[in-house]
């Protein structure tokens, strides 16, 4: 796929807002016929752009109340140990998202937790045995302002 018109964006967009819109509903909200809408949701899912559809779940409702940044400084260290924190990183289903980061620390990641005693545990029987990390620093939000989820296209 080599450049986005104005129709995959559109459909980018919509899908954004509410993914479990049925292709007649969002062809008509594109202004295509179904079927070429539905052949460039696909041609989008296949070129990678579309990775995905999930729910969006409110953490506090399913009793994850904590929500900490957690930013760790890696030991001066080959590729090999890099990519051993990265899967061991990954393999940790409390953390939301992880990024290599700019500045102070190698990585930043989201960390969800039910309370403080939980995230506790969790960073003494996880967090502080990561492969390689010589440094953690944490913070906790205090209150979510904006969790958007949903990408600025342009069109």
């Amino acid at each position: 796929m080599d450049k986005l018109d104005r129709y995959d964006l559109a459909i980018l967009k919509e899908l954004q807002v509410n993914a479990r819109l049925t292709n007649a509903e969002l062809a008509q909200r594109v202004g295509l016929s179904a079927a070429p809408c539905w052949r460039r949701v696909r041609a989008l899912e296949e070129a990678g752009i579309i990775t995905g559809y999930r729910a969006v779940i409110d953490r506090s409702k399913v009793d994850l109340g904590v929500l900490a940044f957690v930013r760790l400084d890696a030991e001066r260290i080959s590729g090999g140990a890099v990519r051993d924190l990265e899967r061991a990183i990954q393999a940790l289903p409390q953390v939301m998202s992880c990024h290599y980061i700019s500045g102070t620390g190698t990585f930043e990641l989201q960390v969800v937790a039910r309370d403080l005693d939980a995230f506790s545990q969790f960073a003494r029987d996880h967090l502080f045995h990561l492969p390689h990390v010589k440094d953690m620093q944490t913070s906790f939000s205090l209150g979510e302002i904006k969790v958007a989820g949903v990408l600025p296209l342009a069109d």
